[in-house]
């Protein structure tokens, strides 16, 4: 079944449902109390890059959230968390979010988005190891579960260690 996913960012009526969509994707509250800490942060939050993918009904089926990080010094953005709806979920919901946010931090001026997950999922947005721009994560991880997206190869990517935003707890 195809579905028309209507992406646009997230407004302060859709907090409650954000946190019920996260909620109900991940076995534990870790995700959804994640978001609320970076919304708080507010050297992590950035107004207008955290999005949702709207149902026909108009309820909220997928959620992706951009927020800044760093690699040594440099800013950057990391991908997460990302949630879809149980009753929504292999139906593009998910996808549909993370392209609208992508988009909107391209048409930002930002050019490196870092995510750390699944190695088969993230490439079809363009994600590669993010080993082959000699950025690491500040923690062990197999190399192909960590990636990057640069927007413009033309530009200046930085190299060095991940600093995520304090809520990560890493």
């Amino acid at each position: 079944m195809t579905t028309s996913w209507t992406t646009r960012s997230e407004t302060a009526a859709d907090l409650a449902r954000i946190r019920e969509v996260n909620l109900a994707a991940f076995p534990t509250a870790h995700e959804a109390d994640l978001v609320e800490a970076l919304r708080d942060d507010p050297e992590a939050w950035i107004p207008g890059l955290s999005w949702v993918a709207e149902a026909p009904d108009g309820s909220i089926a997928g959620f992706a959230l951009l927020t800044r990080c760093h690699v040594d010094g440099a800013p950057a953005l990391t991908l997460g968390p990302c949630a879809v709806s149980p009753e929504h979920q292999r139906r593009g919901a998910g996808s549909a979010a993370i392209r609208a946010a992508l988009a909107a931090a391209r048409e930002r001026g930002e050019n490196l988005v870092l995510v750390l997950g699944h190695a088969e999922y993230y490439p079809r947005f363009g994600f590669t190891p993010a080993s082959g721009h000699s950025i690491r994560p500040p923690f062990e991880v197999e190399d192909r579960y960590m990636m990057a997206l640069v927007f413009d190869p033309t530009r200046p990517v930085p190299a060095g260690t991940i600093r995520y935003p304090a809520a990560f707890g890493v």
